[in-house]
């Protein structure tokens, strides 16, 4: 026994190397099937430009001749010819589209309405490695249709904050998973959270690990609790998140700098960048935010939370109207 665990550590390093050659080998089948299903639909795409369809007279005659291969019907084959026929002019996604699943890649051609908004959420999938139900949440959500809300024209202390942290931050989250009342106490919505934080990492971004909730920070002979702590990958920092229940009120801000100082001092590694906080409110009012951060010297970002999915009709609206006010300004200058 003591020998075997002698060896113990050693061992894990051959598991390691198993368990990363089959993630390349699916990752490879993953890419070939792609390519395969691109190119059917080019063969498919290019036999029908005389007005006819070869669709029924394939899947007819792999029904008689190759039975045993699935995928193969008219529905198949005609999604085959509407893939490569919806990428065909696009060399910015032909490189990417073999990098998710077959299942993401269908999801997003029949539900995304722009190729902006597919090439959205085809990286997202290669960066978060989405699996078919998280991906489905998202689109349902309408993550893109925020995300892009979020990068509107601000008021210049919010867009500080922003540029600050990235931009990865959104002006709202969608917390439907909780399954919590809409008068939900503090303590019970950050419970809630714990019990469901996979869907809440899912939500803010996988970058994000978690640290600790109620996090004690000691500040002279005081102890303060910070709701939630998280860490960013990618931003190489502490990332505080306070929940209020309410509408957003300015002296939130001085909390959440206390906050923050007291990480930067006592917590972040010298390595790391500088603290960031996110207050997570019910509402709020953007002038009051841009007043409240506009002496603020840590960022911070003020996001609304919702506790139902938001109509997504409203937020393509929403998305249309930005978009369109922005191209008159451009058009203007």
């Amino acid at each position: 026994m003591d020998e075997l665990v002698q060896y113990d550590g050693k061992f894990k390093k051959v598991v390691e190397i198993i368990e990363s050659s089959r993630e390349n080998a699916y990752r490879k089948i993953n890419e070939e099937l792609i390519s395969m299903y691109l190119e059917i639909g080019k063969f498919i795409s290019y036999e029908s430009n005389d007005g006819g369809s070869i669709v029924p007279k394939l899947a007819d005659f792999f029904a008689t001749s190759y039975p045993t291969l699935k995928g193969f019907n008219r529905r198949g084959l005609y999604r085959m010819k509407q893939f490569y026929e919806l990428y065909r002019d696009e060399e910015r996604v032909s490189t990417l589209l073999t990098q998710i699943s077959w299942s993401n890649n269908l999801k997003i051609m029949s539900a995304c309405k722009s190729m902006d908004e597919r090439v959205f959420y085809i990286n997202m999938c290669i960066k978060e490695h989405l699996s078919k139900r998280e991906l489905e949440r998202q689109i349902d959500s309408g993550y893109y249709e925020r995300c892009m809300l979020s990068k509107k024209s601000p008021a210049p202390a919010i867009e500080d904050s922003k540029n600050s942290t990235g931009n990865i931050f959104l002006d709202s989250y969608v917390l439907e998973f909780l399954d919590v009342p809409d008068t939900v106490s503090e303590h019970d919505l950050q419970k809630s959270i714990i019990r469901n934080l996979k869907d809440f990492i899912l939500e803010i971004g996988r970058d994000f690990t978690f640290i600790g909730e109620e996090y004690r920070v000691q500040v002279g002979n005081h102890d303060y609790y910070i709701d939630l702590l998280f860490y960013h990958r990618e931003l190489s920092c502490l990332v505080a998140f306070e929940l209020k229940i309410g509408e957003f009120k300015p002296e939130y801000v001085g909390k959440m700098n206390l906050y923050l100082e007291a990480l930067d001092r006592e917590v972040k590694k010298e390595n790391e960048n500088p603290s960031v906080g996110v207050i997570l409110c019910a509402s709020k009012d953007d002038e009051v935010v841009e007043f409240a951060l506009s002496r603020s010297l840590s960022p911070t970002m003020v996001s609304e939370y919702n506790l139902k999915l938001i109509d997504k009709g409203l937020l393509q609206k929403k998305l249309k109207e930005y978009i369109e006010l922005a191209q008159s300004e451009r058009d203007e200058d």
